[in-house]
């Protein structure tokens, strides 16, 4: 028996949607690494913009393109997975983001000892007038030391885990360690999931050695993003969560290499 398709019915109000589609869908993934592949749980948005004459738009698809995609997780498979959900849905804009975490071994700095680090990474896939743009973020958790603590105190600084958040709009791709990176060297210290003593020597000194206002770092970051060709635009944020402070300081620089407007990047 042949059954409706009640969506794909006209509509009479003649009002555009500029998105419809599913939020907050979780969806087990493989990530691209440097490493390899890496099994993740990302949590996607899809929408697609939907004509004026059409009563609605399938639901369904967009679980389906989703689960036929086979790619790893990047900004490269994001292209692909756009492209399969416009065709799928028959639709000529529409958006795509997913939030997952990533993991990155790293060795301390001097014991050598393994461990995990989780950064939070966001892909974002817009298509509209013909462009799509590619925007990838990431949150990375550093040290960061007050250098006017250290200049004013007889002994000792304050110091407190910060969060760079970076989100870059690609030219090309730019994986993920190679965004944490930038962010990790701007910083006081970086950090590590697990440190023996002569770790925890190294990095408490590193970082007294290497003061750096919230300012400082965003700034720093900018300077080497600005020398990046694979990134067209970018937001990079700084928040110290004080710990003589019940409050947090905050520093943000946008800046879009084209000369023109970019879309939101936060």
């Amino acid at each position: 028996m042949m059954l409706p398709d009640v969506q794909a019915g006209a509509d009479s109000r003649q009002l555009p949607i500029q998105s419809v589609g599913v939020k907050a869908l979780a969806h087990p993934v493989m990530v691209a690494t440097r490493s390899g592949p890496q099994p993740s749980v990302a949590t996607f948005d899809m929408g697609v913009a939907l004509p004026a004459d059409q009563r609605g738009t399938h639901m369904s698809r967009f679980i389906e393109v989703l689960q036929n995609h086979r790619a790893p997780l990047s900004a490269a498979s994001l292209r692909e997975l756009m492209a399969a959900m416009l065709k799928r849905l028959d639709a000529r804009e529409g958006s795509i983001e997913a939030r997952f975490t990533s993991f990155i071994m790293k060795s301390a700095p001097l014991s050598g000892v393994q461990s995990l680090m989780d950064y939070q990474v966001t892909l974002q896939a817009e298509q509209k007038a013909g462009r799509l743009k590619i925007v990838q973020q990431v949150v990375v958790p550093v040290m960061s030391l007050c250098p006017c603590s250290k200049k004013v105190a007889d002994y000792g600084a304050h110091n407190q885990r910060s969060h760079v958040t970076i989100a870059a709009e690609l030219d090309g791709d730019l994986g993920i360690e190679e965004q944490v990176r930038f962010a990790e060297d701007a910083a006081s210290a970086e950090l590590w999931g697990l440190l023996k003593r002569q770790d925890e020597k190294y990095v408490t000194e590193r970082a007294y050695d290497n003061p750096k206002f919230v300012e400082d770092i965003v700034r720093d970051v900018a300077l080497a993003l600005d020398r990046e060709p694979r990134v067209a635009a970018f937001m990079v944020s700084a928040e110290n969560f004080e710990s003589i402070h019940n409050h947090s300081a905050f520093a943000v620089i946008e800046r879009n290499r084209r000369g023109a407007h970019s879309a939101k990047l936060r």
